[in-house]
């Protein structure tokens, strides 16, 4: 089984997917768990009402498309990401897009302020500076950097791995990088025995046709994961996403 966490279900999909579809899709390949956004936030609580023990909702705080890219000016939105929080039951914020021109954004600081509040990992689609700016203001706040990052070099990543233990990284879209081919490139392979217990797994489906093909992304997935030590493969394939959200979800209740 694999557990994804990184799944959009935005207005397009759901046009087009019913939940009852999408639970037979994740059926037919074998994913237990999948931790899914939306735009609007709304749609990923559609999903997790068809299956609350599979779906674990991430709180998306696009309304619409346009606020990819001007939420880091939108002065309103602490005020109702708040609200929504308080609504649950959301056991992650994200996916955000921010890069280092709007890293100091007094609206993205507030964002990473209420995470650490109500104890809920960031999903981050960044740059490094980002990442240095969420832990000045939060060392110890769970981010979960999709794509392992815009500069997704293992080296690179790395460093940013043993610089902040609350760092992990979500490997989607980045197939063709870790195994072009199909065969695990040396350096990614030493990234994941060195950090076995970082690294997650995820399709990201970004746009409608990500979900069509979802049966080929899994597969790509399973394939290059499987030339990794079982131990290693368990742990990125499910272990490690398990722990980090039932460790969220075990501080919440605390």
């Amino acid at each position: 089984p694999l557990f994804d966490v990184h799944l959009h279900y935005n207005a397009e999909d759901a046009a087009f997917y019913s939940p009852q579809q999408i639970m037979h899709k994740l059926d037919r390949n074998e994913i237990s768990q999948a931790a899914v956004t939306s735009t609007p936030s709304q749609l990923a609580k559609r999903l997790y009402r068809q299956a609350p023990e599979r779906i674990l909702p991430l709180l998306g705080v696009y309304r619409n498309a346009d606020d990819k890219h001007r939420w880091p000016q939108d002065t309103s939105l602490p005020a109702r990401l708040e609200s929504d929080l308080k609504q649950g039951p959301w056991r992650g914020i994200g996916e955000l897009h921010l890069f280092t021109q709007d890293r100091h954004s007094p609206v993205f600081r507030r964002i990473v302020e209420l995470a650490r509040q109500y104890q809920l990992p960031l999903l981050l689609h960044t740059d490094p500076a980002v990442i240095d700016t969420v832990y000045d203001i939060a060392p110890e706040q769970p981010v979960i950097w999709a794509h392992a990052g815009t500069f997704p070099y293992p080296d690179l990543v790395a460093d940013y791995l043993q610089r902040y233990p609350a760092l992990s990284l979500d490997l989607s879209v980045r197939d063709e990088r870790i195994a072009p081919g199909g065969e695990i490139r040396d350096d990614w392979y030493e990234l994941f025995v060195t950090y076995p217990d970082r690294c997650m797994i995820g399709v990201d489906t970004y746009r409608l046709a990500r979900w069509h093909n979802y049966a080929d992304a899994a597969a790509k997935i399973r394939h290059w994961i499987g030339q990794l030590p079982p131990e290693v493969a368990s742990r990125l394939a499910y272990e490690n996403a398990a722990a980090a959200f039932k460790a969220s979800n075990r501080d919440r209740q605390q």
